[in-house]
């Protein structure tokens, strides 16, 4: 495997990028231990506790209101699994605190050649690969300047954010 960039690499990252943050999600799950209650609450009808994402929403509110965007564009499985409807509802989160999400139906992005490949664009100069293990865990982020291969990605971002489809109107459907 190659080397990963440390927690606190992948987090400056996220901070300091000078513009734009995109987000290519293409897993149907993860694994991610700050969800497990969240989403146990979600399928047990219970009220929604959504405390566990506000710093990263509140990041998210002081990026945009610097003037950056933050995107992301979601590829999911129709009929959707339990996860992606939890995320839908969650969504909203994100959407209020400033961040653009849109969805894409897996069929269109297997149509479009998109890559089963989670990423993170920052300032369309530097890419960070997410890798996971076989139990959907994240194990960490390659960091990628290669322009070549960051022209690759944003290629990609341009055609996912092309064809999906804002939340707002997604989750209404």
């Amino acid at each position: 495997m190659t080397d990963l960039v440390s927690p606190k690499e992948f987090a400056d990252l996220f901070s300091s990028f000078a513009n734009t943050a995109f987000r290519l999600e293409t897993r149907d799950f993860y694994d991610d231990d700050s969800e497990h209650e969240p989403f146990r609450r979600f399928l047990a009808g219970e009220p929604a506790d959504d405390s566990w994402t506000a710093d990263f929403c509140e990041a998210v509110r002081s990026r945009v209101a610097e003037g950056k965007r933050i995107e992301r564009v979601r590829v999911v499985t129709e009929p959707h699994s339990d996860y992606v409807r939890w995320s839908l509802t969650v969504a909203r989160l994100n959407v209020q605190a400033g961040e653009d999400i849109r969805y894409l139906p897996r069929a269109k992005a297997q149509e479009l050649g998109l890559p089963d490949e989670d990423y993170w664009l920052f300032d369309s100069r530097r890419a960070a690969v997410l890798r996971f293990d076989d139990a959907d865990r994240l194990l960490g982020a390659e960091l990628i300047e290669d322009p070549a291969e960051v022209v690759k990605r944003c290629h990609w971002r341009d055609m996912a954010r092309h064809h999906a489809i804002e939340w707002r109107r997604y989750s209404e459907s």
